[in-house]
């Protein structure tokens, strides 16, 4: 197995310039996760380590080896898609062991090979079947045996369960990080969805337009975030944020009434903008007579989530426990201890430390 490191890797499509000087460094059997909204680079970046997309400029290793401009095929990688491109008149076994049938590999072999990963993969009972009488977890994991039967250095997965149904998705999701825990092998996996890259990764790259914005393990980023935007992209539901203005050792918050928030951070000068970041379950709903106004509350079970409005437009979002009723139009004010308030600066987005 090894790693893949990244070395001012660049991406342009004529005058078009979509990833920017990339440097990344990920270890051996390390699962890493790209995630990001759409139009981010992610599976473009993917797509330059797998060698579907040319390289501008820049270096590509894996392991030792310099492989920026290797043709796909001699890469040492194995791509999982969205899709899961299976021949539809094949069994599953045949389906799994196609490549190395094309690449002249003994039955025996093959054979083994075959056998070994539909046993990782929980696939025996399927072998003889075709794609149309299985699943589409099922379809998923024949695709996954696909690149297993190569023995590759990186497995690539590019959002490999955009097309599963919500249960599926999260067995899968067990599936995979089950996966690598067993052969150990280097990952990389492209997702917009953040629950996915929490769940999954080792280290997460956040990416946004064509730019690496944090790399972190998911409670790093989760706890840590170097910008808005990290912090607003990573966490579920997203963090709350609202506008502020430096007032003495603190930050005077409109939205909450006026209330100052007590910080020890390094703010700029008195009167200047920042922004307060919440983290939904930081926050507490208190009913009393205040300017903040219930829309909604979403119950999930043993968690809900309380909507709220202030009297400047923004949108708060509390985590509740319990089933205490609150009406739609109640007004209520939010408690939080002020060390969980996150600060960013109004125009470069760039967290207050």
């Amino acid at each position: 197995m090894s790693g893949v490191t990244l070395q001012k890797a660049l991406k342009r499509y004529g005058d078009i310039q979509v990833i920017h000087g990339v440097d990344l460094d990920i270890g051996d059997g390390e699962f890493c996760v790209f995630v990001g909204p759409s139009g981010c680079g992610k599976s473009t970046l993917l797509r330059m380590i797998a060698g579907l997309e040319d390289t501008t400029d820049g270096k590509i290793s894996i392991g030792t080896r310099d492989v920026t401009n290797v043709d796909p095929a001699e890469r040492g990688v194995a791509m999982v898609f969205q899709t899961y491109a299976l021949y539809p008149h094949m069994s599953v076994e045949q389906n799994m062991g196609f490549g190395l049938k094309m690449n002249g590999v003994a039955k025996a072999e093959i054979d083994e090979k075959v056998g070994k990963a539909a046993d990782i993969l929980k696939l025996g009972p399927y072998v003889d079947r075709k794609p149309k009488a299985l699943s589409g977890g099922q379809r998923q994991r024949v695709a996954i045996g696909r690149a297993i039967v190569r023995g590759p250095e990186v497995f690539l997965f590019d959002e490999p369960l955009s097309n599963l149904d919500a249960e599926l998705r999260v067995d899968m999701r067990v599936e995979i990080a089950r996966l690598h825990k067993e052969i150990g092998a280097t990952m990389i996996y492209v997702t917009h969805d953040q629950v996915e890259a929490m769940t999954l990764a080792d280290k997460i790259v956040v990416l946004r337009d064509g730019i690496i914005e944090q790399v972190g393990s998911p409670m790093d980023l989760y706890q840590n975030p170097d910008n808005k935007f990290v912090a607003g992209f990573i966490g579920s539901p997203s963090m709350n944020f609202l506008n502020g203005v430096v007032d003495g050792a603190g930050v005077r918050v409109a939205g909450l009434d006026g209330k100052t928030i007590e910080t020890n951070v390094s703010l700029p000068a008195g009167g200047k903008p920042v922004i307060v970041g919440l983290r939904p379950q930081h926050l507490e709903v208190v009913p009393t007579s205040s300017s903040l106004t219930v829309d909604l509350r979403e119950r999930l079970g043993g968690v809900a989530y309380d909507y709220l409005t202030t009297p400047t437009g923004e949108r708060i979002v509390v985590e509740t426990r319990g089933d205490d009723p609150i009406a739609p139009g109640t007004t209520v004010m939010v408690e939080f201890e002020p060390q969980n308030a996150l600060f960013f600066d109004a125009e470069t987005e760039a967290r207050l430390r």
